[in-house]
């Protein structure tokens, strides 16, 4: 237990949610590569670049989101953007089983939080399926109280839907619970919610203007251990407002 003034708060009254793709494991050259490969089986021909733009969406979004601005309506035999997606997955299941690592600092940062008494929950853009790899992969299913898939949601993020998800199942307010997200879109997602946010970007996404809106911003997951405590009583601040 912690106390808070007069007030008795307990510990499990708090939990951490993190993303997954680009946080928890290294997935975004390996999603770049997916979406170069499937997209460019339809002449649509895509650099990293391009793909940095959609990081943070749901797959489905993804393929609807080029699909709007270069539709290859022209490709005979015509491929509908919904089985680009199915095959955008396949490949990353793939590629994660035979190439996939954690993110450097992945299991450290999961194991402090647990040992700091917070609870731990996901909320992440790819499908069930895509997350049921990593995690079995990894060994991380007994950590994760709560995993939501916003393919399970009306809208993906940037849309709060699946943050507020994971807060429901939760059983607490968003104010309670602090976000880990390394892309623009799901950090909005996070903030919409009411979810404060710790920002991890990318080194291709670290300028982007966007993450000036993040509650805190950290260099490395790695870092998160020690940021625990200052993240903590930032929290109890703020709660008290």
């Amino acid at each position: 237990m912690t106390y808070q003034g007069t007030e008795v708060v307990s510990r499990q009254t708090r939990a951490m949610i993190f993303d997954m793709d680009g946080v928890l494991i290294d997935s975004e050259p390996l999603w770049r590569r997916a979406e170069i490969k499937c997209f460019g089986a339809v002449g649509l021909t895509l650099t990293e670049e391009d793909c940095l733009q959609t990081v943070g969406l749901r797959i489905d979004e993804v393929a609807n989101y080029w699909f709007e601005r270069t539709p290859w309506s022209g490709v005979a035999p015509f491929v509908a953007p919904s089985v680009i997606a199915d095959n955008i997955l396949d490949e990353m299941v793939a590629l994660i089983a035979s190439e996939g690592v954690p993110a450097q600092g992945a299991q450290e940062a999961i194991e402090a939080v647990q040992a700091d008494g917070w609870r731990i929950a996901l909320a992440s853009s790819s499908s069930q399926r895509l997350i049921d790899t990593v995690l079995e992969s990894f060994g991380w299913q007994s950590y994760f109280e709560v995993v939501r898939s916003a393919e399970n949601e009306r809208h993906g993020k940037p849309h709060p839907a699946v943050y507020l998800a994971a807060v429901r199942e939760l059983a607490l307010e968003p104010i309670d619970c602090v976000a880990i997200e390394d892309s623009a879109n799901g950090m909005t997602s996070a903030l919409e919610a009411g979810v404060r946010c710790v920002a991890i970007p990318e080194a291709a996404t670290r300028n982007d203007p966007r993450f000036d809106s993040a509650t805190w911003r950290l260099d490395s997951l790695r870092d998160v251990p020690e940021a625990l405590s200052m993240i903590e009583c930032e929290r109890n601040e703020r709660s008290s407002l």
